[in-house]
């Protein structure tokens, strides 16, 4: 009987760990649902580095089991194991592979960045009215063209993830300003003055968060979007993307921050346009009757008012005003 060549069995095998690695890579339940238009670049490149890691974990302990059956130790088998010297083709071979996988990886990887904006946030022009506004001063008074020099943009260094290449010089359709606290995340809408201990959006919206922390590091991290950048005292961070799925989606602190670190959740809702125009409607006529702002805080999520309470005086609102807006909601 003919004895089938290795380099047949080599090749079988290949092919048989290559298919298996790309349905594993292509069909594996990891992640959670995608709910961001970032989401499928990401998944995209996970699902490349988990096609390659199961092709190597195949080969490696595929080889290392029929080494240890192949050259097992036969009973009555006392002598030497056969003298293997170093084999020069094969190291030069397994560490070429390796530094091309790194460096197809490392271009990859720099490109999912770009498209998802990672370039983009370098630095942000504030005009006068903007600064003025999110220090919480009114600006009653049109801007000439005389005036031109005291209102020149004024540049804030960012970093994070930007606007992407398609959306460079637009305008984001939302801006929310997102403080990170021990051990709460707070949302302020500088449209509407809405501050809420949840981030309601629209789906579809082009949405910027500008991040800060007030105290140590912290990171916002929604798990659905793909989206993770960290909020950091005295240092303007930014998170832009765009929701693609209705829905409520969890918010956590992916920094240890602190005794109650892992407390630090709260979540993203995203609306329809109408049920976001709704609730920012609901939200802005409770503001008019005698609320200097609305506090709006999941009731489920006791711990998100717990760490909140302490910054109701900061916040312009009494205590009694936070406990009854929570109860409304």
């Amino acid at each position: 009987m003919q004895q089938v060549p290795v380099s047949l069995w080599t090749l079988v095998a290949g092919i048989v760990v290559t298919a298996i690695s790309i349905w594993i890579g292509q069909n594996h339940t990891l992640m959670p649902v995608q709910a961001s238009l970032q989401a499928p670049l990401v998944d995209g490149f996970f699902n490349v580095m988990f096609t390659i890691a199961i092709a190597l974990f195949l080969v490696v302990e595929g080889t290392i089991v029929l080494f240890l059956i192949q050259f097992r130790r036969r009973r009555g088998d006392d002598t030497d194991g056969v003298r293997v010297e170093g084999n020069v083709p094969l190291e030069i071979f397994w560490t070429a592979i390796p530094t091309v996988i790194v460096l197809c990886l490392g271009i990859y990887s720099v490109d999912v960045f770009n498209r998802m904006g990672g370039f983009e946030p370098a630095g942000h022009p504030h005009s006068a009215a903007h600064v003025a506004h999110k220090s919480g001063t009114a600006l009653a008074a049109t801007l000439s063209d005389t005036s031109e020099a005291t209102t020149a943009p004024t540049i804030a260094p960012t970093i994070g993830i930007g606007a992407s290449p398609k959306n460079l010089d637009k305008p984001a359709d939302l801006v929310v300003d997102v403080k990170g606290i021990q051990y709460a995340w707070l949302f302020n809408y500088p449209d509407s003055g809405i501050t809420s201990g949840e981030l309601h959006i629209p789906v579809g919206a082009d949405v910027q968060l500008n991040l800060s922390a007030q105290d140590v590091i912290h990171s916002f991290w929604v798990p659905n979007f793909r989206l993770k950048q960290d909020a950091l005292p005295g240092i303007p961070t930014e998170l832009r993307f765009v929701a693609t799925k209705p829905g409520t989606y969890p918010v956590v602190c992916a920094e240890l921050c602190g005794g109650y670190h892992g407390s630090m959740r709260t979540q993203v809702i995203v609306h329809t346009p109408e049920e976001y125009d709704s609730w920012r409607t609901e939200n802005q006529i409770a503001q008019q009757q005698n609320i200097n702002q609305v506090v709006a805080v999941n009731p489920d999520d006791l711990s998100t008012s717990e760490f909140l309470a302490p910054h109701t005086h900061e916040m312009g609102i009494s205590a009694a005003t936070l406990e009854s807006v929570v109860m409304s909601h």
